[in-house]
Order: structure tokens, then C-alpha cells, then sequence
């Protein structure tokens, strides 16, 4: 495809990166993936080949990733139930181990592995080594408490390794898993959350979510209607309208409290479309939302 454009063209492809290529060197993106933006192999490949990109025009890529679909296939092949509460699923005593097994064994050294056969440099990080985490405390939605066994939410990350590799100019890919520091309990913690909390300790250029969905919409049936840029005001005040609601609710909420924290800039893009991250890093339009401080 790439052969049917003019030099010309090409070259404007180019000259337009430029100045981004120049404003981000030397600085770290956080990049989140997870949902349906991970089901697709081929799709999964082509975003390692543009965090080598990255990599490759001097900036510092952190990669946070999920693994929803795989851990569902294992507990289904162990012959193990499901149990999910007000849409949060319940890790037990038996799950928190394939959990484990699963994102740390298979779904982390496959990223790590694309990454290099894209002639990057990589090393993964089981999430354990890095987050520091408590049981979640939550409740449904009758305000009533809810335990959901093995799920916790971030305490606090030891940066100390990440920050070794980006030194190194290699690039982390990290497990959304934490352990407990009083007792050694092991939890499964929500990768958007785990994302965001290790971005404010990081304080990356930008945080990044690729998801499912193209961004933050006015509407989610009309894509007309996707929201280019905001600002943190302007997020609340879609969230207490409730625009922004359901499972974007806590990855915007957590998205601004990184803000507060000092992150330059979030975005949300959808995972599933080709080059998103480049589209959006490096063009002046982009492709999703970003959200800024006020």
C-alpha cells in the first residue's frame, strides 16, 4: 500500500512527526493495553512493532497489559468456575494461582517475545516484583460491601527496576498482578488501575489506554460524536452527566487522578485499528481522545 503514495507524500508523512519525534526524546510513555485490543494476534504484533518504533526515535516506552480472555480460557480449562459480582470477576484461593500462571507464564513472555522478534529490546516484569497492593474493598450496586476474594488495588510500585531498563534503553512489560507486604497475599488487580497508579509514580510524558473502544464519546453508537480533546474539568463534568459511565468510568477516574499527580497527558485510542499509537503520537489530528491538566 505503502508503495502507492507519492515521494512528496512520504515525505509529509515525515516532516509532520518531526517535531513530536524531537518534543518526546529522551521521555518515557506508560502504555496500557488490554480488552479486545490484545484478542487479535496479528494486531498485538503490529503495536509491538510500533512501541519498537518508539524505542527507536529515543523514546521510553513502559507497557501495564492485561489478559482477561486468556485467564477466562485457563480457569475454563481447569474445570473451575467463573464468578463475577456486579462485573468484576471474584479470584479465589484456587483462580489467584492460574491467574498468576497465566498472565506471567504465557501472556507477559508473548509480548516480550514480539517485541524482540521486532528487534526490540524487552524484558518482562511478573507485576508482583513491582506493585505493592492491598484486598480491594468495594460494593455493589445496592452500596452493599462485596468481597471479591483476590483482587487487590495498588499500595504503592518500587520503580527501582523499570527505571534501570529504561536506562538501558530497554522496555518493561509488566504483569497487572501485586503482593502484599504484611502477609505475602498475592492479588489480581485491574490493569487500568495498575497502570495509572504506577504513572504516578513514574510521572510519565503520557499514559496511555488502548482499549476497544475509539475514545471517549458523547455517544458510544454515534462515532461522530468521539470528544478530540479535554481537559480534566471538562471529564468531570461528563462523568457527574453521566456520559461517562460503565467501564470507562473508573479508567477516566483513574486516568485524572494520574493527572493530578503529574502525567503530562493522557490518551485513549482503540488497540484494535492498525497504528493507532503512532497515528495518534505523531499526527497533528490523532485518532482518539487525549485528556490534559485544567
Amino acid at each position: 500500500m505503502a508503495r502507492n503514495i507519492s515521494p512528496d507524500a512520504k515525505a509529509g508523512v515525515l516532516i509532520e512527526a518531526l517535531p513530536y519525534f524531537q518534543q518526546f526524546r529522551g521521555k518515557t510513555f506508560l502504555i496500557k493495553m488490554g480488552g479486545s485490543a490484545m484478542e487479535n494476534p496479528a494486531l498485538v504484533d503490529a503495536v509491538m512493532r510500533d512501541i519498537v518504533f518508539l524505542e527507536v526515535v529515543g523514546i521510553n516506552p513502559v507497557v501495564v497489559h492485561g489478559g482477561g480472555k486468556a485467564i477466562s480460557a485457563a480457569i475454563d480449562s481447569s474445570g473451575l468456575k467463573h464468578e463475577f459480582i456486579d462485573g468484576l470477576r471474584k479470584t479465589t484461593a484456587e483462580t489467584i494461582s492460574i491467574v498468576d500462571k497465566t498472565l506471567n507464564d504465557n501472556v507477559n513472555p508473548s509480548l516480550v517475545e514480539m517485541l524482540i522478534d521486532n528487534k526490540g529490546k524487552a524484558q518482562g516484569l511478573a507485576g508482583q516484583s513491582v506493585f505493592r497492593a492491598r484486598k480491594l474493598t468495594t460494593v455493589n450496586s445496592k452500596e452493599e460491601p462485596i468481597d471479591l476474594g483476590f483482587v487487590g488495588e495498588v499500595e504503592s510500585c518500587d520503580v527501582s527496576v523499570i527505571n534501570r531498563l529504561i536506562s538501558e534503553d530497554t522496555v518493561p512489560v509488566i504483569s497487572p498482578l501485586g503482593r502484599n507486604k504484611e502477609n505475602g497475599d498475592l492479588y489480581n488487580i485491574n490493569a487500568d488501575l495498575a497502570a495509572a497508579a504506577l504513572a504516578k509514580a513514574l510521572k510519565p510524558a503520557k499514559l496511555i489506554y488502548l482499549s476497544d473502544v475509539p475514545g471517549l464519546m458523547r455517544n458510544p453508537e454515534v462515532p461522530e460524536t468521539l470528544i478530540h480533546s479535554i481537559n480534566q474539568e471538562q471529564a468531570q463534568g461528563l462523568i457527574k452527566e453521566g456520559i461517562i459511565k460503565g467501564g470507562m468510568l473508573p479508567k477516566v477516574k483513574s486516568a485524572l487522578d494520574a493527572l493530578e499527580c503529574g502525567v503530562n497527558k493522557i490518551h485513549f485510542i482503540d488497540g484494535r485499528n492498525a497504528h493507532s499509537l503512532l497515528l495518534e503520537i505523531f499526527t497533528d489530528s490523532g485518532i482518539g481522545t487525549e485528556v490534559v491538566a485544567s
